[in-house]
């Protein structure tokens, strides 16, 4: 190797050049791209890439935000929020998912420090808090079929079903998501590739957390105070 060739591999604080993987810690966090390396970990390059799909998702809630806007008004003679929303119910809903992101943050930051312990302990709580939710937003739902409040009586309740349930399955699937998760930090430990999956989940996680803020501003106290 000349001279020329060390010196600019010194120089390169973007490991762009030509050398070997295991010259840049054995290539485990390096893209790979159209070279042997690349800029970005593969952390970055994951967290990016789940931002996209996430960001993706927002503009499909935005549309379902619009939708309610227009037609939450079409109640066709039938009961409105204000009849049919329960004020402790919905608050209720509103604590158990703010707390269960705020445990999903105490899982990361075990994670950060290695602590299986408590990043198992953390994701529980996070999976019990998440599941309380569902359980209320399903009571919900069946209360109000009961009472003949059904999607197909107005394009009020259609918008409010098909907006708040799209929300509950978002949560569901996330609920499956973590369990995963748990399974895999204990066969697997803290591996590159679960503390990737474990950005994801939190960043998922995060998001319905903030989309259930927007929803419970826009569709329970908006449309259901006098």
């Amino acid at each position: 190797m000349s001279t020329a060739d060390i010196v600019h591999r010194d120089i390169d604080p973007y490991k762009l050049g030509h050398g070997h993987a295991g010259d840049f810690g054995g290539g485990h966090d390096y893209a790979t791209g159209q070279g042997e390396g690349g800029p970005a970990s593969r952390r970055v390059i994951t967290g990016f890439g789940f931002w996209i799909f996430l960001l993706s998702d927002i503009v499909m809630f935005s549309c379902f935000f619009a939708a309610f806007a227009v037609l939450r008004g079409g109640t066709a003679g039938g009961p409105t929020g204000r009849e049919l929303f329960e004020t402790w119910r919905v608050a209720a809903e509103t604590a158990f998912l703010l707390a269960s992101s705020f445990a999903a943050g105490l899982a990361a930051v075990a994670t950060s420090v290695r602590s299986h312990f408590w990043t198992q302990a953390f994701l529980g709580v996070t999976g019990v808090l998440g599941a309380c939710f569902l359980f209320l937003e399903a009571q919900e739902f069946a209360s109000f079929i009961a009472q003949g409040a059904s999607p197909q009586h107005s394009a009020f309740l259609s918008a409010f079903f098909a907006f708040v349930g799209c929300h509950g399955l978002h949560v569901t699937l996330g609920l499956l998501w973590l369990g995963t998760m748990m399974a895999q930090v204990y066969v697997k430990g803290f591996r590159v590739s679960i503390l990737h999956r474990l950005l994801c989940f939190n960043l998922f996680w995060h998001t319905l957390d903030i989309i259930w803020v927007a929803i419970f501003t826009v569709v329970y106290l908006m449309s259901g105070v006098p």
